[in-house]
């Protein structure tokens, strides 16, 4: 098996980042990552219409970034990574410093 290329990894790495274009996307990752849901429930819980979420939720299964579990007739819906859900923490995080400074500058 080889590695993928540094041009690869550059690929799949703005393909992910692309996924948390949308804020309903990360919301849903939050969601999520509290515990496995079903697109219903998902819906209900951030108060969004269930093909919207279902939208949502393709994109962010087409990126690996949340998987679905079958459970008899039903489909939960899981972060597949916890780690990501730590990316977008620290993300948050530099944002707020730059908010910090910036609001630093024009006082």
């Amino acid at each position: 098996m080889t590695l993928p290329s540094m041009d690869e990894i550059n690929l799949m790495h703005a393909n992910i980042c692309q996924a948390f274009t949308d804020p309903k996307r990360i919301m849903i990752m939050y969601a999520l990552h509290e515990q496995p849901r079903h697109v219903t429930d998902l819906a209900n819980f951030l108060d969004m219409p269930q093909p919207t979420v279902s939208r949502h939720l393709r994109v962010l299964r087409q990126r690996s970034l949340v998987f679905a579990e079958r459970k008899g007739a039903a489909v939960y819906y899981r972060v597949a990574d916890d780690r990501m859900i730590q990316v977008v923490d620290i993300m948050r995080q530099v944002m707020r410093g730059v908010l910090d400074r910036q609001s630093d500058i024009l006082s």
